[in-house]
């Protein structure tokens, strides 16, 4: 039995992920953003552990949730599945860039970390840089390469922590639309397979997954020295530094 703290867990994949590993007689540790939403999710997913709540938008809350996190004891697995679309650049970059990286670098280090990316990596801009945060050139696609670069720092600077990044798909839910192609279902399937399974395939690091499958990303992801200016830049806007 494994215990799991997943970000964005009151409604779609998140959720479903949730359920999955309660059903498989795994603990579970939901997170919202307020608590009517975190209320909601319990009501979803009878046998919840608990439910933590703070808006990943604002740095001081997400700050806090790494606290609260904590003083519940240590993870096996955190799935920061947390993200935001069609939403305003520095609100995206809050949520889907710097809330991981704070969160990674407060929580105690679990054995597995999930991060959601998205197709929409591959086109991302490689530029990484104060400037570019400042005029909030940002998008979506720029977060979700920027997640690929998290995962794959922390499997070179942490031996021994299982870090992958996810394309879920493009799959329907509230962000992805009723009418996206993929299977829900699968997606959720493959992070809490990384969560907590045994087998051989998924107890690896620095890789990027698609429907339990490694898949093809954008090269660059792979450059150290981009890898590293996304580590300092974190560092920078955060004042948290990832040991």
């Amino acid at each position: 039995m494994s215990r799991i703290f997943i970000t964005g867990s009151a409604d779609g994949l998140g959720l479903l992920a949730a359920q999955l590993l309660i059903s498989q007689g795994h603990k579970v540790v939901l997170h919202a953003r307020n608590t009517e939403r975190g209320n909601h999710a319990l009501l979803k997913a009878p046998g919840t552990e608990t439910v933590l709540t703070a808006d990943l938008s604002l740095m001081e809350e997400t700050k806090r949730l790494a606290e609260e996190a904590n003083a519940s004891g240590t993870f096996d697995a955190v799935i920061h599945n947390a993200g935001v679309y069609r939403v305003s650049n520095p609100v995206t970059f809050a949520v889907n860039s710097l809330a991981p990286y704070i969160l990674t670098c407060l929580m105690n280090r679990p054995q597995r970390l999930i991060y959601l990316s998205s197709g929409l990596h591959m086109q991302g801009k490689q530029e990484i840089s104060m400037t570019a945060f400042r005029e909030g050139k940002y998008n979506y696609g720029d977060t979700k390469l920027h997640v690929i670069l998290l995962a794959k720092a922390i499997s070179r600077k942490w031996p021994g922590v299982f870090a992958n990044a996810v394309n879920p798909g493009w799959v329907p839910t509230k962000m992805g639309g009723a009418f996206a192609p993929d299977d829900l279902l699968k997606g959720a399937e493959t992070q809490a397979w990384l969560a907590v399974s045994d087998d051989k395939e998924a107890k690896v690091t620095g890789r990027y997954f698609f429907h339990k499958r490694e898949k093809n990303y954008l090269p660059v992801a792979d450059n150290v020295e981009l890898q590293d200016k996304f580590l300092e830049l974190c560092r920078e806007i955060t004042g948290v530094n990832l040991d």
